[in-house]
């Protein structure tokens, strides 16, 4: 050990992390006091990795943190997650974001500050790569002066923050790819305003709990957009056809427009949603290049409406993973199996039930007549504590159908999945 160059030390003590090991560690000898001075890259502060920080007051744990920022002189990732404090004092918070911002590429930070410290002001101009920000206010984005040429990526967790300024945050970052917001106070100029986003370098985009009448997006490299939980009156993508994934989780929208130029989606997953198929197929009915159709917990608008299993295999041939879950209708079984198309390169296939009964088993079977090339089929279902005489029955005669299916397609592997 005591050959090992002080760079190579510094690199041991990055990849530990945790302040308290680094601490720890670095006491080993002079040469790694030296290595954790003038060499140690990242420095993470988090309530989980070391219990004794809930016990700290507040006063103590930011002298604690103070001391051990200082002790460096170098640091590119600073961490400081402590989900037990309340707030941190706006003086220590702005002299560790001070001593660190000329070398600083990553910053992750969740502790209210009292009062409210202007985080981008003292990162801004600076080498800053990554920032992942929560409980926290961003007020008077100035972009003339808060430039960031080298962030990639931003997280806005539990952050206010006004439409306007989050624009001007965007525009203000030229090298900016990956955006997420989760659960943020927006506050709009007026109850009926549009927010509008825009940036020609952005190619993914998280978005999760968020409640708007009016959200447009322009990003014209776009490669990945997912939408969670959210509420929306109006949402809009505005791009030059570069979207390969789209996922829509337990949104509620009434107007939902990804453009017309989505030739280039390879991933479509769309769960707890209600959509109108046709019109909704018409959106992705160009994606050629489809790979992998997700499906799950859907609500169709029109009680007749259905997914056409025909239309799918004649405009997705390249799809190689299908995923259905939805409420089977007896009338309409059968329009949802016509046709003859083949899902020749469909290899995993996944349905589900919330409610079974026998028509499940029918369609079933109407899809792997489907599969010629099938390799894995995955059958998800809800089985509830209490069934009645009736269910019980429904649930075996299912079984007993199944393992006659499957001495027809021995070559395929099956896998149940019960909740």
């Amino acid at each position: 050990m005591e050959h090992l160059p002080v760079e190579v030390i510094g690199n041991i003590l990055s990849r530990l992390g945790a302040a308290r090991d680094v601490v720890i560690a670095s006491a080993t000898c002079r040469k790694w006091r030296e290595a954790c001075r003038n060499h140690l890259q990242n420095l993470s502060f988090n309530s989980i990795d070391w219990p004794v920080y809930r016990d700290l007051t507040t006063s103590r744990l930011e002298i604690l943190i103070t001391q051990t920022i200082f002790q460096t002189t170098g640091l590119q990732c600073l961490s400081i997650f402590m989900d037990d404090v309340d707030e941190f004092s706006a003086a220590p918070v702005i002299a560790w974001l001070m001593y660190t911002r000329e070398s600083l590429r990553q910053l992750f930070y969740n502790v209210r500050t009292t009062p409210n410290v202007n985080i981008l002001e003292k990162c801004g101009r600076q080498k800053l790569e990554v920032l992942a920000l929560a409980h926290n206010s961003i007020t008077g984005v100035e972009p003339s002066y808060q430039k960031f040429p080298c962030l990639k990526s931003i997280c806005l967790s539990f952050v206010s923050i006004s439409a306007l300024d989050l624009s001007l945050l965007l525009s203000a970052c030229p090298k900016i790819e990956s955006l997420a917001l989760v659960s943020p106070e927006i506050v709009m100029s007026d109850a009926t305003a549009t927010m509008e986003l825009t940036s020609p370098t952005l190619k993914d985009v998280y978005v999760e709990a968020i409640s708007l009448d009016k959200f447009m997006l322009e990003a014209d490299s776009l490669e990945s957009l997912h939408i969670k939980d959210c509420t929306l009156e109006f949402f809009e993508l505005i791009g030059k056809g570069t979207l390969k994934h789209l996922k829509i989780d337990d949104v509620s929208v009434i107007h939902l427009d990804i453009g017309e130029s989505t030739e280039n989606l390879e991933v479509v997953d769309v769960s707890n949603f209600t959509i109108m198929w046709p019109k909704f197929y018409q959106m992705i009915s160009k994606s050629s290049r489809l790979k992998r159709l997700r499906l799950w917990s859907v609500v169709f608008d029109d009680d007749d409406e259905v997914v056409d299993v025909e239309t799918i295999a004649v405009c997705f041939p390249r799809l190689s993973h299908l995923s259905l879950s939805y409420d089977l209708r007896d009338g309409l079984l059968h329009y949802g199996l016509q046709g003859s198309s083949q899902l020749q390169n469909v290899a995993v296939l996944e349905l589900g039930w919330t409610l079974i009964t026998d028509i499940f088993s029918h369609w079933v079977g109407g899809l792997l007549d489907r599969c010629p090339n099938l390799k894995k089929l995955v059958i998800h279902g809800v089985v509830s504590e209490t069934k009645n005489h009736e269910e019980c029955q429904t649930l075996a005669n299912f079984t007993s159908y199944i393992v006659r299916l499957m001495r027809k397609y021995i070559h395929v592997e099956v896998q149940f999945e019960y909740e």
